[in-house]
């Protein structure tokens, strides 16, 4: 008898421990996330709206945004800088809040030496714009790549019904990217490191 119920407690352990965890987060993230979500196989074209380091292939190269891979946790989206395939953001519900993480490739699939940068978010932000301060790894990476300036950087989303905006802003630095939403263009190819 003793046996027969310490293996079912054992099985009922496993069984608790293999259970994925609840899905959990606030309404301004739920939200947020969801608009983005909603865009999910879509791609639109973007334009620098502000790069106060002057002109850069930003400016010169077609700007892509797709929203190219979704599930209820993370949302993969491609952002292509002319052929430059070499970065997805990546959005994720972490229970604790959302993190965007900047995932670059060289065109080989390897990453880059500067790779899955991003922050997480401290507030609960709103139903259409979210902060991302650098995290403690970011932070690491940058000093590591000899770039500490960058330890102060945040990164900003903004989804609007007509407009999704990319920002990046810290002391000086200011870059911004808006997506023009009302006008759904043929989506690229995979980004490099992934497959179709």
């Amino acid at each position: 008898m003793k046996a027969v119920i310490a293996a079912s407690f054992v099985l009922t352990s496993i069984s608790a421990i293999a259970r994925p965890a609840p899905l959990v987060s606030i309404p301004t993230h739920d939200a947020f996330f969801n608009h983005i979500a909603k865009l999910c196989g879509k791609a639109f074209e973007g334009k620098v709206s502000v790069d106060n380091q002057g002109p850069s292939n930003f400016v010169t190269a077609k700007l892509v945004m797709h929203v190219r891979r979704c599930n209820e946790r993370e949302l993969q989206i491609p952002f292509h800088v002319g052929s430059d395939a070499s970065r997805t953001w990546i959005l994720t519900k972490t229970g604790s809040g959302l993190s965007l993480k900047h995932d670059h490739r060289h065109e080989d699939g390897t990453d880059d030496v500067s790779t899955m940068y991003g922050g997480h978010t401290l507030d609960a932000g709103f139903d259409n714009v979210q902060s991302f301060p650098a995290d403690q790894y970011s932070k690491e990476l940058f000093v590591t790549n000899g770039i500490p300036q960058s330890m102060g950087n945040t990164w900003q989303m903004f989804v609007y019904e007509k407009t999704f905006t990319y920002r990046m802003v810290r002391e000086g630095r200011e870059f911004r990217v808006d997506f023009d939403l009302t006008a759904p263009i043929t989506p690229p190819g995979a980004p490099w490191g992934y497959q179709d």
